[in-house]
């Protein structure tokens, strides 16, 4: 019985360190960023975000785009259009047209002192400034 064998030995590739089974760029190509340990591209929308210019001071950024705004009312468009002795509510004054739903919810509703007021109305669920209350109570209405 004949064994072959070669006359120079198989030669095994150089193991580097950088994982088994690659060696030299273990499977990362060639130079660069994305050739470094923890290379990370950085995400497109940060770069918008750092874009966007402070609002500085405190408070500028605290949730103002969620806090709603109440629908304003003169004291003379209740008096124009309610008759005396009428109850008046934020779903009645959207009835008339004196208000409008904000992004299809009915607002607070603050009542404020322009024009004037002859005959008594009760208000509920609405705010009023000072003035506007002096006017509704002189003209014998109520606020609850």
């Amino acid at each position: 019985m004949i064994s072959l064998q070669r006359k120079v030995k198989n030669k095994k590739a150089k193991l580097v360190g950088r994982g088994s089974k690659r060696g030299k760029t273990s499977g990362r190509g060639t130079k660069g960023q994305k050739a470094r340990a923890g290379h990370r591209i950085r995400p497109a929308i940060r770069d918008m975000i750092k874009k966007y210019p402070k609002l500085r001071g405190r408070g500028k950024n605290s949730n103002k785009a969620f806090r709603p705004t109440p629908a304003i009312v003169n004291v003379g468009s209740l008096a124009a259009a309610f008759a005396p002795q009428s109850m008046v509510t934020p779903s009645q004054l959207l009835a008339k047209g004196l208000i409008r739903r904000k992004k299809g919810i009915l607002p607070a509703v603050k009542i404020v002192g322009g024009g004037t007021i002859d005959h008594p109305l009760a208000l509920y669920d609405c705010t009023a400034t000072d003035a506007a209350k002096e006017k509704i109570v002189a003209a014998g209405g109520v606020l609850n």
